[in-house]
């Protein structure tokens, strides 16, 4: 097993260093979680290219459920299917079942645009609107038809608080968002995300383009966000899954290799593939 990935004592040094580090479940943590999202069979292809196959697994509430695997193997497919942004895409077909808080999310009958309200998500590029970043984060808040400035001030303020940006910001909320770091304007994006209070929040590679303090800011602000969310995080650096997940699922080639609680993936893998994608021998 690659030492990295093994529990190690903080750097007596500069506090600015991510350490990579597996966190053991607390006693609060170990107790049995009733599942938030549950994922039955569900296939998807595009047109003729079977992408996920026959995947069922459960995400508890209030943890993060790190995805894992090579590129290609599914696991940005499957996120995008927990709040349907994969009907955006032509000629893809999706069977199987996926229910949040019991609600079959692709049943005919089941409101998109509530799903999307339920489920925030954070991308890879951040992608904070040319507007100011008051405007930014109660965007969605004025397109629900919320316009009440009292309201939206006080949901800025929140949000602001909640991404751990409101000190950084709140002498510039009406100054362009686009004139922020990397770092500031993906925790806007996850401020706007959390404005209308959703229940989930996916992140889809929400570290990938930034620096290593930025990243720690980020990772910090996912552990402060999981007493209130339940978070699903994809993510190429197996060092930030070690960090930040209590649950962790391992992809390859659309199919669920092996899924449980993140400790046990990386000290001691079920499975030999699981080993050899976490010990770098491929991937």
């Amino acid at each position: 097993m690659s030492q990295e990935l093994k529990t190690a004592p903080a750097p007596a040094d500069d506090g600015l260093r991510i350490r990579t580090e597996v966190r053991a479940p607390t006693a609060s943590q170990s107790e049995v979680r009733e599942a938030d999202i549950v994922i039955r069979d569900v296939n998807l292809s595009y047109g003729d290219n079977h992408v996920l196959h026959d995947v069922t697994m459960d995400i508890d509430d209030r943890r993060v459920t790190a995805f894992i695997g090579p590129s290609g193997c599914g696991k940005s497919t499957l996120l995008r299917c927990l709040n349907r942004m994969n009907d955006l895409i032509d000629d893809v077909r999706i069977s199987g079942k996926i229910a949040v808080k019991g609600l079959d999310i692709n049943a005919p009958t089941t409101d998109v645009i509530e799903v999307r309200r339920r489920i925030g998500m954070v991308f890879q590029k951040s992608n904070p609107f040319p507007k100011s970043i008051y405007e930014n984060v109660v965007y969605g808040l004025r397109i629900a038809g919320i316009n009440d400035k009292a309201v939206l001030e006080e949901a800025c303020e929140r949000s602001l608080r909640g991404a751990a940006l409101w000190d950084e910001v709140k002498d510039r909320l009406h100054e362009s968002g686009l004139g922020l770091s990397g770092g500031q304007m993906q925790r806007v994006c996850i401020a706007r995300a959390i404005a209308v209070e959703p229940e989930i929040i996916l992140m889809d590679e929400p570290c990938s383009a930034l620096d290593p303090i930025a990243t720690l800011k980020i990772e910090e602000l996912i552990y402060t966000l999981k007493e209130k969310y339940t978070i699903v995080i994809v993510t190429h650096n197996l060092q930030q899954a070690a960090r930040v997940s209590d649950k962790t699922a391992f992809f390859w080639l659309g199919r669920l290799v092996e899924f449980g609680p993140t400790a046990d993936m990386f000290t001691a893998p079920k499975d030999k593939l699981t080993e050899d994608y976490i010990t770098g021998r491929f991937g």
